[in-house]
This record gives C-alpha cells, structure tokens and sequence, in this order.
C-alpha cells in the first residue's frame, strides 16, 4: 500500500528549478584523462577544439574547476516548458514484485523529443546561435538526440543536419519524420555524402552503421561547410555537465521527503544520462559526505564498460576526432542491430570511465530479450511504455529488487527512466513475435576491434 506523506510523484515547484548545472570533475580527485589531438597526440587546446564545437561549449568542455556554471536566462526559459521533471514512486511495480525495496524513476519523457536529450539540445544551439553560426550538424543512433536537436535548432532558427545510423533510420521512420517536422535534414549512415562514409561502406560492405560511423560523417560535414560546428548528444563532458540537472533535480525531490537512496542505476551507452543522474550523489561521495552503490546498464551486445580495455581511443570509426581515454570495444567496432540504438556506442564517457575505473561505480550488462520483459512489465504496471535505452536501467531496477525481497532488506533504489518508447514499437513487435535475439560479440571479435587502437608514446 502507499505510505503516508510520500506521493506518488514529487514535484518540485518553477522556483526550485536548479539556476546552474554542476560540472562533477570540479570534484574529482583523479581528474579523466584530456583529450588528444588527432595531429599531435598531445593533449587538445582550446583552439584545437573550437575548430569542431562551439568555443563555448569547448570552454565547458576543457573546464575542470569550476563546480558550477550559471545557466543562461534563455535556456532556463525553454527548460520551463517541461522542467521540471516528475520523480516517481513505482508503487505498482513495487507491489507486482512483492519486494520490500522502494523504488522511484526520474521521468524524462515528457517533452516532445520524448527523451533527456533536449536538456543538452538547448543548451548547445544556444551557444551555437549566441556565436552567429549558421548551423550545426550531428549524429544520432535511435534518434532521440536527432530530434531533440531538431526541436532545439527549429527554436532558434538554424540549420540541422542529422547522420542517423542507418539501422535505425530504416528501424524507426516515424522519429525521422519528426525531426523533419522540426526542418532537419536526415541522412542515412554510413552515406556516400562523405568520403569518411565512402570509406566506411567499402571497408564494411552492408553493414547497418554505427554511433562512431554517424560521428564522422557529421564531423567532417561540419569541418567543410562555413558557419558550422558539431554537437554531439552524449560522451562528452559538456553534455554530462548539461545533464546534471536530471540529477540536481532528483537529489532535490528526495530531500524534500527526507529520503536517501542506496542505489542508483542508469543505462549507459556514451554516459551522458547516467553521469548527469549521478553527478551530484557522486559528488557527496567523492566528499567523503554521503555512500551510495551507483550501477551503470549496458547492452551485452555493446559492452564497452564490461568488456572493453581502458585506453586512448578515437571517439569516431573514420578516426578524425580527439582521442579519449575510456573503455572502449575499438573505434572501428561494428555492434549488432541492437534495439536500443542509443546504446550502440564503442566507448563511454572519459568521466565515467574513470569513475568505473577508480572503483566508484559498477558496471553490468544485459541481453534485449530480459531488457524486454521487464519494459512489458513496466509499461503493464506503471502506465508508461519506456524506451528501450530507459529499460536497461528498469531491468536491473528489478533485479536489486528482487534480490531486496530474497534478504528481506528495505533498500531505496532510485533509476533514470530517460525516454518513451512509443517510437519503438517495432521492437516491440519483434519481442512480441519471438523474433528478437540476443547477440552477444565474442572475445575473438572485440580483440580484432582493438587492434586499431591508437599506439601512443
């Protein structure tokens, strides 16, 4: 039954809208390692960086001291539309699992891009228009980053030129058709529109693409046309800066309550929902303030935290990109057609990595057929049908609370619902007609990806 004085969702008011975002390597001790320029193997100036992104955005980028940048009036004005975000107690899935655990999900999903995306989406035309730019281009997988740029380009009124991989752009028509909505021209990747796609093609003849493939194409399309820079909608520490308010937000709602989470659990595939979720608790527990078990959620399909080697690796397949340390499976590593296109990315975000690396975070990962029980069971109990990407964390959301029930602990779990899924529902029909699988890359096949990397001095 509910409990007294804890609704079912937690709202926090306009006024308590967080005004900054909190950038956690402030307070790291061991700080990610920077980036390498692709030229000089030395680590990236800000000059360098600027040449790609907004110099801004690389300004955040390279940013390792300051705690907390103030966010502009403007972005705060757009982020009003849908922030902020619901904190829900998952009272129905707690009683279909019979579990002493209390559980409760950061609802992102309720914005038209359907997905946390556009918190960084906004941010980065704002910042690209404030510097006169014409336009931007980008990448995206399953396509929430695609729209959600999109939508935030079309306020500002630039140009937007997505590379969507081409599994998804030909798994999911609808999300494409959104971002045309919004004036965004759509390209399927890897494409002959580049000559890192030409590339590409005739090295992998067939093949559906990737996250590090789309990366290239909008890499070298942004370096060639005047007035334009890349975005990128995960992985960097930009974008994880831009998503703390996920958790700035969440951390509020549970002290309204009184309530302390154990556990915190995220999916992860470049890391920019789990490491703004995280960020402030993990902030508590770099201080020595607060201990909690964070859990990162990867597909085993694409397991660079689980599977991967810790070293500087391209961040794209066509290798024109910096080089970031990070977990990686190999730049040039083809995932499966998985269904949470999202998640198909070969590396995770330097912060995270470190993170994994220094002992602060798990790691685990799951097969799609169990990501998808548990998103029907969600979406049965909870009324809300999850993205596949969200359904990683909901999946072993479940198991910690099951495992609650077996040693009868009253655990506080706490999990980023990061989208809808009503974009998915060929997935959905996959699952439903027996006809998804679960592929899982063998360790023959990730150690000839990782023959490429990078042999630095």
């Amino acid at each position: 039954m509910k409990e007294q004085n804890i609704p079912y969702k937690i709202y926090l008011s306009e006024d308590e809208l967080p005004k900054q975002w909190y950038n956690l390597r402030a307070d790291m001790k061991n700080k990610p390692a920077p980036l390498l320029s692709g030229k000089t193997m030395k680590p990236i100036t800000l000059e360098e960086l600027s040449e790609v992104f907004c110099t801004e955005l690389a300004k955040q980028e390279l940013d390792e001291t300051t705690a907390y940048f103030d966010i502009p009036e403007e972005i705060l004005k757009f982020y009003k539309m849908y922030r902020p975000a619901p904190l829900t107690r998952a009272y129905f899935l707690e009683e279909k699992l019979q579990t002493p655990a209390k559980i409760y999900y950061k609802f992102e999903g309720n914005n038209t891009s359907g997905s946390h995306k556009l918190n960084s989406a906004i941010a980065q035309a704002y910042y690209a228009k404030k510097q006169g730019l014409k336009g931007v281009t980008t990448e995206t997988g399953a396509g929430q980053w695609g729209t959600a740029l999109s939508m935030a380009c079309s306020y500002f009124d630039m140009d937007c030129q997505v590379y969507m991989v081409k599994v998804s752009y030909e798994q999911k028509p609808f999300r494409r058709e959104v971002m045309r909505t919004y004036g965004a021209n759509v390209t399927p990747s890897p494409s002959t529109t580049t000559e890192v796609g030409k590339r590409i093609l005739a090295a992998h003849p067939g093949t559906n693409g990737s996250l590090g493939c789309a990366i290239s194409e909008a890499v070298e399309a942004a370096m060639k046309q005047e007035g334009y820079r890349y975005v990128l909608g995960s992985v960097l520490n930009q974008v994880m800066l831009h998503q703390s308010i996920i958790g700035l937000e969440t951390k509020a709602a549970l002290d309204k309550y009184g309530i302390t989470p154990d556990i915190i659990i995220g999916c992860a595939g470049g890391g920019s929902n789990l490491g703004g979720l995280i960020a402030p608790f993990m902030g508590e527990k770099i201080r020595g303030e607060k201990d909690y078990r964070f859990i990162a959620v990867e597909p085993a399909s694409c397991p660079s935290l689980t599977r991967g080697t810790y070293a500087y690796d391209y961040c794209d397949t066509g290798m024109i990109c910096p080089l970031s340390k990070m977990y990686t499976l190999g730049s040039n590593f083809m995932p499966s057609a998985s269904h949470a296109g999202g998640l198909r990315y070969h590396g995770m975000s330097s912060t995270l990595s470190q993170l994994y690396d220094d002992g602060l975070m798990e790691a685990v990962s799951v097969e799609q057929t169990k990501v998808f029980e548990a998103a029907e069971m969600f979406a049965r109990v909870e009324g809300t049908l999850p993205a596949p990407e969200s359904s990683h964390a909901i999946r072993v959301a479940i198991d910690e609370a099951l495992k609650c029930k077996e040693t009868g602990e009253e655990k506080t779990i706490v999990f980023g619902l990061t989208g809808t899924g009503y974009f998915d529902m060929f997935a959905y029909e996959r699952f439903h007609n027996g006809e998804m699988s679960d592929y899982i890359p063998t360790d023959e096949e990730i150690k000839e990806a990782l023959k490429n990397l990078p042999k630095l001095d």
